[in-house]
């Protein structure tokens, strides 16, 4: 099974992409990511990527996602 498969069989659709997101940001030497840019680039809004990110902080096993700050907005 492949990794991307395995992911799609583990997570709801929103979560996928999320992931897979993440993946292909890692791939391209980035560290940190905000939800508002997620959202942007996946269409969804800040909140939906955040509610999410925050399940897969704990569900995850391919990413180590870590909340490292808050926002004022």
């Amino acid at each position: 099974m492949t990794m991307s498969r395995n992911i799609r069989d583990r997570y709801n659709e929103t979560q996928h992409r999320i992931v897979l997101y993440l993946l292909a940001g890692l791939q391209k030497g980035k560290h940190y990511f905000k939800s508002k840019y997620i959202a942007k680039e996946l269409g969804l809004s800040p909140k939906e990527v955040g509610t999410n990110m925050a399940i897969l902080s704990e569900i995850c096993q391919e990413l180590d996602i870590i909340k490292w700050s808050y926002s004022n907005s």
